[in-house]
């Protein structure tokens, strides 16, 4: 019965030998239950993704064991590629525009691990034989469920590493072949890419806890010459957040027009530019306003990977200012594009 709380993993740098690896799923990780006709799709955490994935819930009934708990993840494919913004999409309160996302941009169920089959549960068993188990269980399941691919070779996983992030995959998830089950623990390991860029910092979002520097607002110009919202970088200590202030404040505009994001405000903006503080179902009544800054200062930033070609997918590391560069040169091409990769290669279906 719901809920189980997902085991997770700590970052490390490199791939760690000796254990079993899987690729990183760039989507919702979903804890999966199903009774005879009773599913349930639990998130990470703990609130049900059910009503929003209809067609997933058809496909348990139908592909999965009668009785079970399954831990694995949501995805969305579009030509060969994971597209994590079709999935946020599907997160949506009418019924009728999530049905209509169904049949548009159905999801699929990538299964990694067996945590319950029948009356028995798996908790406690070592991930090597509830991986045995997974595979038994789901021999011959078809799309849109589907068993992770998953090696004890080392250097299989690192040549995944670098192949399936042209499939838009976040990297590699090394196990140790003993390791049980540990709910809400860290347990697992996550290798992902981190590449560096130089970005613009035109604005700065003001911390919850008072007037310090909450997370800076970055920029890259396209081909047009027009500076679009990358993303932000947030992680800093209380100590340098106030240093940020006085270090900007020289940049400051008392007013947002001249600004390039000058036009954030209005939503019909945001359909040919990317501005920071779009409305969303996901922003609700939160406070999007800024502190807009001259265009004038770049920072290293270090990131994963892009969504989409367009933004950061998670939030940046600041690495460092640079005095060296002007903001005109930071450009999306800089940016190292991964080499394409069809996803059906990993999954192995059409």
């Amino acid at each position: 019965m719901p809920p189980v709380k997902p085991m997770l993993a700590k970052s490390v740098a490199k791939i760690p030998p000796g254990m079993h690896y899987e690729a990183k799923w760039d989507g919702f990780r979903a804890i999966v239950f199903r009774d005879g006709a009773e599913v349930e799709l639990g998130s990470r955490t703990g609130k049900p993704l059910t009503r929003y994935f209809p067609e997933l819930v058809e496909a348990v009934r139908e592909r999965l064991p009668e009785r079970c708990v399954v831990d694995g993840e949501i995805v969305i494919a579009r030509e060969g590629h994971l597209d994590f913004d079709a999935l946020t999409e599907r997160i949506h309160p009418a019924d009728s525009r999530v049905r209509t996302l169904a049949d548009r941009t159905p999801a699929s169920l990538v299964a990694f691990d067996l945590l319950a089959l029948g009356d028995e549960s798996l908790l406690g068993v070592p991930l090597a034989d509830r991986r045995a188990a997974l595979v038994t269980a789901l021999s011959g399941v078809t799309a849109p469920v589907h068993v992770a691919p998953a090696t004890d070779d080392i250097e299989v996983a690192r040549r995944w590493f670098e192949q399936y992030e042209g499939a838009g995959l976040d990297g590699v998830v090394a196990k140790p072949l003993d390791l049980r089950y540990r709910q809400d623990e860290r347990a697992m390991y996550k290798i992902k890419h981190e590449r560096t860029a130089d970005v613009v910092v035109a604005g700065y979002r003001l911390h919850k806890s008072g007037p310090v520097v909450g997370s800076l607002l970055l920029g890259l110009y396209d081909d047009r010459g027009v500076l679009q919202h990358v993303g932000v970088s947030a992680a800093f200590t209380m100590k340098r957040r106030a240093e940020l202030v006085e270090e900007l404040e020289p940049l400051r505009m008392d007013d947002v027009r001249g600004h390039p994001w000058a036009a954030w405000a209005e939503e019909s903006a945001h359909e040919t530019s990317r501005l920071p503080g779009a409305p969303s179902r996901w922003s609700g009544k939160k406070d999007l306003s800024w502190v807009p800054l001259r265009p004038e200062r770049v920072v290293e930033v270090a990131y994963d990977h892009m969504e989409n070609g367009a933004r950061f997918r998670h939030t940046a590391r600041f690495r460092r200012w640079r005095p060296d560069r002007t903001p005109e040169s930071c450009t999306y091409a800089q940016l190292e594009e991964p080499v394409r990769y069809d996803l059906a290669e990993i999954l192995g279906g059409p």
